[in-house]
């Protein structure tokens, strides 16, 4: 496609921006004076910028590539996180796609070097950072490990996001299995610059990935309104023993909670156990992904059901936990009769189930609770293991009256 788009083409994508892109595209016949199936493609990656780079989707001067490089490109709210760790006066991200966290670290470094071997997207990359006003990068369309073979410079930071799709475009997360393999090329980054900031699923096993990579300084779970979207890692010359980790949920309200641990204080934790008190904790899921099941109860001084349920619980309320906190209205049996006197008539509840042999949906179906309500159930076991069922609602926290 040809950019910048002209002039009724815009208006088109403007026009239609909120619509149905199938019945846009078995409207083409309506425009027969514009590439419609081109522009619908362009409406489409827009939809699904919406949510993660909102200010990208309103942009009428940008070009936008086809969805799936939108799908993989980093939120606004996770570029600008990395874009905070990095500094310094170059830095190269290997893995430019669709240009978002390129356009985060030429915020935060004095020039940046975009790297992506797909020559069409490289030239969408380019024009749109022209666009946005960003001068400071520079944009190659060529292999991560020719550019660095090539390239006379050394770098403060490299950057890669190695690709998780196979030949087959299904998702994969093992290291050795993605594109570039990271553990291939370790000498030769190591060689290119100071620091290396490396993005992966969060379906990979820390353990595994802080072992197979050898050169971790510190690792960052992120998490955005309690999903972990990715883990990064430090790497350089002078790997850390045990590297300290960071546990990071960024809310939707613009704040963010964060936990600090590392394998010594995880180790040493010795958690205590007790019965349901005032209030109930559930850590958030960057918390749990960092692998702080004992180390967080004892940071807050609070007491655990069981030691395989990971709910924490005090009678003192502890607002700055990063979690989910409540109130304890009620233990209860797993029984629907008695869990329905605590719900109304419409018998609705937000239910969640933690070491406890029923999933959600069975226990909605053997209960005939249904979702909704402002009431939370907690389907768990005691330090005794038997089952219970905690009713709750959300605490009420000071910055929240």
């Amino acid at each position: 496609m040809d950019f910048p788009l002209p002039e009724a083409a815009r208006r088109y994508v403007a026009a239609h921006l909120h619509d149905d892109p199938a019945h846009l595209a078995l409207q083409a016949r309506r425009h027969p004076g514009l590439p419609v199936p081109e522009l619908v493609r362009q409406i489409q990656a827009r939809q699904k910028a919406r949510t993660k780079l909102p200010d990208w989707a309103d942009n009428p001067d940008l070009i936008f590539p086809p969805a799936l490089s939108v799908e993989q490109a980093s939120s606004a709210r996770t570029a600008a996180f990395k874009a905070a760790l990095v500094g310094g006066q170059r830095l190269a991200d290997l893995t430019g796609g669709f240009g978002a966290d390129t356009a985060a670290f030429a915020q935060r470094v004095a020039h940046v070097d975009y790297v992506e071997r797909n020559a069409q997207l490289a030239a969408v990359v380019e024009y749109n950072l022209h666009q946005l006003g960003i001068r400071n990068v520079t944009t190659h369309a060529a292999e991560a490990l020719k550019f660095l073979h090539e390239t006379p410079h050394h770098f403060d930071w490299l950057y890669l996001d190695p690709a998780r799709r196979d030949t087959a475009a299904r998702k994969i997360f093992r290291l050795a299995d993605c594109e570039p393999d990271i553990l291939k090329i370790m000498p030769l980054l190591l060689q290119k610059a100071d620091k290396i900031l490396l993005k992966t699923s969060p379906m990979l096993d820390i353990e595994q990935a802080i072992l197979e990579l050898g050169q971790v300084r510190r690792l960052w779970v992120l998490a955005v309104d309690n999903e972990v979207k990715e883990v990064l890692y430090e790497l350089g010359q002078e790997p850390a023993v045990d590297p300290e980790r960071y546990a990071l949920n960024l809310r939707r309200d613009g704040t963010q909670q964060e936990f600090r641990l590392n394998r010594a204080r995880e180790a040493r934790a010795i958690p205590r156990y007790a019965e349901p008190q005032q209030y109930l904790y559930e850590p958030n899921a960057a918390v749990l992904k960092a692998g702080a099941f004992r180390s967080i109860g004892t940071a807050f001084e609070f007491l655990k059901l069981h030691q395989h349920s990971h709910l924490y619980t005090s009678d003192v309320l502890r607002a700055d936990f990063p979690g989910r906190i409540f109130r304890v209205l009620a233990v209860e049996k797993a029984d629907g009769a008695a869990l329905k006197v605590h719900l109304g008539p419409e018998a609705r509840a937000h239910v969640t189930t933690r070491n406890f042999p029923d999933s959600v949906a069975d226990f909605r179906k053997r209960t005939g609770i249904r979702e909704g309500g402002d009431i939370y159930l907690f389907a768990t076991t005691d330090l005794r293991g038997r089952l219970m069922v905690l009713v709750c609602e959300k605490a009420k926290l000071s910055n929240e009256l």
